[in-house]
């Protein structure tokens, strides 16, 4: 097997730093190839999911059709989700997330083909968005369990908070372009963009070493097991804290299919009042990104990973108490700056705490709580407010998950003492 490119210590003089820490980008070749590869195919298929929904809408005339876009992508992602992660575990994951983005690419391409044909068939979109679904749980698995093997690990806080930039930037700046794009030159020229965007990732992919798992032959022959992976999370309570945080964040706190119904009682808006409020989350997100240098200097990743998401839950129940809409988004930002750093340590002791064999598979996990966890927060939020209101289930959903976490937290003193230089499952 193929070794990563050497890498060096931290630079000098870095450890008062406050802005992102770019050192991965200086020292691993490969890394800096793999990031910007995936932060411009990012952009590029958040461009294409807003060009689908735009397209649907044209084709139906009707909004249940759009929404059901989101259901034919969740189910895919939710199944090969675990099984990709499986799968990530017992092959080359450079040669996984070659093909998976190979394939990403084609689906791209036959968009193109289809709107330039003038073909233009709801059930086709439906098809492509599953199984550009299908593509992207391969490859999520693939890529981010070959991140611990480019950098060591006391660098891996500063490449998570890099990567959470890469998403947050590209969901804010990839529909926008889309819509500009759509507007002035039709949905062809959105996949097309999409489809050369990919290329970054493809050649990042290409350029790498090989990435087999770091197991015996005879582990790496056996099929790929879903149930090894969930096995090994439920001996490890310190890793499936990481989930369960998060879901207490995401299912109880997460007001995002309230956004509609706020900008119009609360502040007598309109669309464009929506369109701020599902911005906020972003923004904070990424500022929390762009300032993250201190976060290399945090050690106690578990007790920061419950301060974060209390900061999450707190910021989310003022929300529900405010009506001033600036003020109302500037605590959605800070929501998003807290998941942030809730997101960067969570990833890391994946990646330190997990021994490599078990990686892919625990990535797995990760996408499923992170595709799921969101939707049902929606189900949850939506049903509350119907039943009583939007405020009560906005500040209850953010008290409620204050309320978990810290239950969690007393349950599992282990997790508030975890170390990250010295990781334990």
């Amino acid at each position: 097997m193929s070794a990563p490119a050497p890498v060096k210590g931290p630079a000098p003089g870095g450890r008062r730093r406050i802005l992102a820490d770019l050192t991965p980008l200086r020292i691993s070749v490969d890394y800096r190839r793999l990031w910007v590869g995936n932060t411009v195919s990012w952009t590029g298929q958040a461009m294409t999911a807003l060009a689908v929904s735009l397209q649907v809408y044209d084709i139906t005339h009707s909004s249940f059709s759009v929404g059901l876009v989101g259901l034919f992508s969740l189910v895919p992602l939710v199944v090969f989700g675990l099984y990709g992660g499986a799968i990530a575990d017992t092959m080359d994951r450079r040669k996984l997330g070659l093909y998976s983005a190979t394939g990403s690419c084609a689906l791209s391409v036959a968009l193109a083909v289809a709107a330039l044909a003038g073909y233009h068939r709801v059930w086709l979109l439906y098809a492509v968005v599953a199984l550009q679904a299908m593509c992207g749980a391969l490859n999520s698995p693939a890529r981010t369990s070959m991140i611990p093997r480019l950098l060591p690990p006391e660098h891996l806080p500063a490449a998570n908070a890099l990567g959470s930039m890469t998403t947050t930037a590209g969901s804010l700046i990839g529909p926008m372009l889309g819509g500009v794009v759509v507007g002035l030159w039709g949905y062809q020229t959105a996949y097309l963009i999409d489809a050369v965007a990919f290329s970054a990732a493809l050649y990042a992919m290409w350029r790498l070493p090989a990435m087999l798992p770091d197991a015996p032959e005879g582990e790496r022959r056996k099929r790929a097991s879903v149930v090894d992976g969930l096995r090994f999370l439920a001996g490890r309570p310190n890793l499936r804290m990481t989930f369960f945080t998060d879901m207490c964040a995401m299912v109880l706190a997460y007001p995002r299919a309230l956004y509609p119904a706020v900008a119009l009682l609360w502040y007598g808006g309109d669309a464009r009042t929506t369109g701020l409020l599902v911005a906020a989350p972003a923004v904070g997100a990424l500022l929390g990104g762009v300032f993250s240098g201190w976060l290399g200097r945090v050690h106690r990743h578990g007790l920061a990973i419950v301060l974060a998401v209390c900061a999450w839950g707190l910021a989310i129940a003022v929300f529900g108490l405010t009506r001033d809409l600036w003020l109302g988004l500037f605590f959605l930002a800070l929501a998003g700056c807290a998941d942030t750093v809730s997101m960067v340590f969570r990833g890391t002791m994946l990646q330190v705490a997990a021994p490599d064999e078990m990686r892919g598979r625990l990535q797995g996990v990760f996408i499923v709580v992170v595709a799921g966890g969101p939707r049902l927060g929606d189900f949850i939020a939506g049903s509350v407010a119907d039943l009583s209101s939007p405020g009560v289930a906005i500040t209850g959903g953010g008290v409620a998950c204050v309320v978990a976490v810290l239950l969690l937290a007393l349950r599992s003193r282990e997790f508030l003492r975890y170390d990250g230089r010295s990781p334990q499952a």
